[in-house]
């Protein structure tokens, strides 16, 4: 094989054996460590990019692993015969899953082709590669190309060319299609020229190994890579749909009330965003003044979140303001809800809602709930929740009645309707109704509904709620100065 006299450089001098198998074990050790992840690695979730493109990035950690241990394993055998540890002490190269003597030889080989003599010369190993038997003998520099594929065969003919002409050294890939199976293998060749004394070209000697595995590992990586940046591509897309889809519908307002005269409600609302503020759910609240001088106030939920989400939302919600204008009444509201959800939603979903109507000269409060959690009224520093008419999910059922009650309300109350979510998914309703009625006496020291809402988000707006939530917080009348 080649000469010590290489292009520029002289021949490199063996490593001490010990050095390669103290390289040997920790290569052996790392291998291990890396197909302990890989096995970890979920099975049942194909369809999730990330959980592919993890599992690609450790098969390929795997290979190369695999290839530096065979190398080192071949470097090992081929240093000066020594004394050999003990077995237990120090195992062989092919202990290496996938990469034994037998893969190894098939996966490397070496070649040299002498200019003066036209004598080449291949290794057994190359054989292997190209799928020729040992008796057919080796190729020739100019009968190697027939073996490429015909858009490589250039490839090879540079680098050859540059190596022979220019003494540059051969660093490049091309495919070949095997002798025999035809089976397409991609290879990686690295040579030199070798010169004589007088500094003329001699002889080209070159390595060869076939990375087919590895590159189709790295292909893997990138195309699951590609996948799962486009699927969070086309998520951030939703997402920003979504969010100006909300941001359309919802009221802008924030403190005081939309509500044109009369002071009859002192109106805040505050939606809040799940914890990551990735997910953007159907929520929604609203209040608006009717024709007849009464108000609405509503606040409700779908299951679900993203595009699907906060379109059926917006349909619910542009519905109810419709229905609610026409005069149509909170029960019956609920039901024609209802029906809407159960037979125009694209996609099978449940929400929940809760819709009063106020009237400002008898004070009266006439609200329906779908499943939702009760109003709470607070008055004279304590706080109750409102005993709730029957009322099933929205979407659950067809044809189903929704009941109404009534409470008369008075100057300096405080009603506060939410949607579920304020804390966290562990926390049961009882204890976020808790967390809410205990606010009570520092809602009757606040001078503002505004400023109650801002003892909410107090209370709950470090919380790291899985999902959305809303508030919503009516003061009757004027609020009683401190």
């Amino acid at each position: 094989m080649p000469s010590p006299l290489f292009a520029d450089r002289s021949a490199p001098q063996p490593p001490e054996r010990g050095m390669v198998d103290a390289l040997i074990t920790q290569t052996r050790r790392l291998r291990g460590d890396v197909d302990a992840v890989r096995r970890d690695a979920p099975l049942d979730e194909t369809d999730d990019a990330q959980v592919r493109w993890e599992r690609a990035l450790c098969d390929l950690a795997v290979h190369q692993l695999d290839d530096l241990g065979a190398h080192l394993g071949q470097l090992k055998d081929g240093l000066p015969s020594t004394p050999v540890e003990p077995a237990a002490a120090l195992p062989a190269p092919a202990a290496f899953p996938g990469s034994g003597r037998g893969s190894l030889l098939t996966r490397v080989g070496s070649a040299e082709w002498n200019l003066l003599t036209d004598e080449v010369s291949w290794s057994d190993e190359l054989y292997e590669i190209f799928g020729r038997a040992p008796g057919s003998g080796p190729l020739s520099l100019d009968e190697l190309p027939s073996m490429l594929l015909a858009e490589d065969q250039y490839l090879l003919t540079a680098m050859v060319t540059d190596c022979l002409v220019d003494g540059k050294p051969i660093d490049g890939e091309f495919r070949i299609a095997r002798a025999g199976d035809g089976a397409v293998r991609t290879l990686h060749m690295m040579g030199e020229p070798v010169l004589d004394p007088d500094g003329c070209t001699a002889s080209m000697w070159a390595v060869l190994r076939d990375v087919s595995a590895l590159r189709r590992t790295q292909r893997a990586v990138r195309e699951n890579r590609d996948t799962l940046e486009l699927h969070r591509h086309l998520v951030r897309a939703e997402r920003k749909v979504a969010v100006q889809l909300q941001e359309a519908v919802l009221p802008s307002w924030r403190g005081a009330a939309p509500l044109p005269a009369g002071g009859a409600l002192d109106l805040a609302a505050y939606y809040l965003p799940s914890a990551s503020g990735e997910l953007v759910g159907g929520d929604w609240y609203d209040a608006m003044e009717l024709a007849d001088g009464q108000s609405l106030l509503t606040v409700g939920g779908l299951t679900g979140h993203g595009v699907s989400a906060t379109s059926s939302m917006a349909m619910l919600l542009g519905a109810l303001r419709g229905m609610a204008l026409a005069g149509v009444r909170p029960g019956a509201l609920m039901g024609h809800l209802n029906q809407l959800l159960g037979t125009s939603s694209a996609q099978p979903s449940l929400g929940s809602a809760v819709c009063c109507q106020y009237d400002p000269e008898t004070r009266l409060l006439t609200w329906a709930q779908a499943g939702h959690p009760a109003p709470l009224l607070f008055r004279d520093g304590r706080g109750r929740p409102l005993t709730p008419p029957r009322g099933v999910l929205l979407g659950a059922t067809t044809g189903t009645a929704y009941e109404q009650a009534e409470v008369t309300l008075r100057e300096g109350d405080l009603l506060l309707l939410h949607t579920e979510g304020l804390s966290r998914r562990s926390a049961t309703d009882e204890e976020s109704r808790s967390r809410l009625l205990s606010l009570a006496p520092r809602f009757a020291d606040a001078l503002s509904a505004r400023e109650c809402v801002r003892l909410v988000l107090e209370e709950f707006g470090e919380t790291e709620r899985e999902d959305d939530a809303c508030v919503l917080i009516a003061g009757i009348g004027e609020r009683p100065a401190r």
